[in-house]
């Protein structure tokens, strides 16, 4: 019987285990497909403090692993197929395979997928001139042109803020109005910096010698058209899946899957928390997530104390 069972290794995850560790409580954590989170797939990190040169992220995340494993946490490479919740309160934690775990808490910090356009090239090029995360990446890309693929707030969102760096922001939507609430839509669409492009989308990401993209074409969905528009990187603001299919209705979700935090990062399940991306969809943020970490550790001591 474990004390604690985290399930995921971004930066909730890892927190999580330092905190658990440091208080005794032997922590195992299950890394699943995506050791490290999505930070594994960025290259410069600019924006965790304690990092005034910034750090590539998948070091920041090997660093926090290392401090996690050396205070006792333990990491096993396996996929979570489900969890249930015993009679007794402790709970099964079944990982690819058919082995069960069994534990008396559970933090699950397994963040959320960034939704792509599902182009030949795509993952490749993640940190390359493609992206989800405009704060994450926008200052890289001072007096350059960019694009924002998308129709939501989120899209409007991002296109804002990156007028702050790029010289244009061209706002890719498929329709021929954006999605996002009026508000948003409206600052957007009166920013002489955004330039939006209407009933298109990406149809293939261009790249230079080195592989960084260096334009996209795009596709006129009305009239078949297609062009190639010059730009040095792409942000794509499609929504985000949270990565909650393991618990197969346990918790209870909001209306887009995530994780729905009661108190703090408790859930509706006792013994059960919740940190990271998996329940955060306004931040989203290594340092945000690292947070939630921490205090879903500190939440699942005291459950374990009471």
């Amino acid at each position: 019987m474990e004390n604690v069972i985290i399930i995921g290794t971004g930066c909730a995850g890892y927190t999580a285990a330092i905190y658990t560790a440091r208080a005794n409580l032997n922590p195992l954590m299950l890394a699943g497909t995506q050791p490290g989170g999505q930070l594994t797939t960025t290259t410069e990190v600019e924006n965790f403090p304690g990092f005034p040169e910034g750090i590539q992220g998948p070091d920041l995340m090997m660093k926090m692993q290392e401090q996690a494993e050396k205070f006792g946490a333990r990491m096993e490479y396996a996929h979570v197929e489900a969890v249930t919740k015993n009679g007794d309160g402790s709970f099964h934690v079944q990982i690819e395979g058919g082995k069960v775990l069994e534990t008396k808490t559970v933090i699950v910090a397994t963040g959320a997928s960034p939704r792509h356009l599902g182009l030949p090239n795509e993952k490749s090029l993640i940190g390359h001139g493609l992206t989800s995360c405009a704060t994450c990446d926008g200052a890289f890309y001072r007096n350059v042109p960019v694009a924002v693929i998308g129709g939501g707030d989120s899209a409007a969102e991002e296109a804002t803020f990156l007028t702050r760096f790029a010289s244009t922001v061209y706002l890719i939507h498929r329709r021929d109005e954006l999605r996002a609430s009026k508000i948003m839509a409206d600052r957007a669409l009166a920013n002489p910096k955004i330039k939006p492009i209407w009933n298109s989308t990406v149809s293939q990401y261009l790249t230079d010698e080195k592989g960084e993209v260096r334009a996209v074409e795009l596709l006129n969905l009305v009239t078949g058209e297609k062009s190639e528009l010059e730009l040095k990187c792409v942000f794509v603001a499609i929504g985000h899946v949270p990565n909650t299919q393991f618990l197969n209705g346990l918790v209870n979700l909001d209306e887009n899957g995530y994780i729905v935090q009661t108190r703090g990062t408790h859930t509706n399940v006792d013994g059960l928390f919740a940190a990271g991306d998996v329940a955060d969809h306004v931040y989203r943020q290594a340092i945000t997530a690292a947070g939630q970490g921490c205090a879903a550790a500190l939440e699942a001591e005291r459950y374990l104390a009471h």
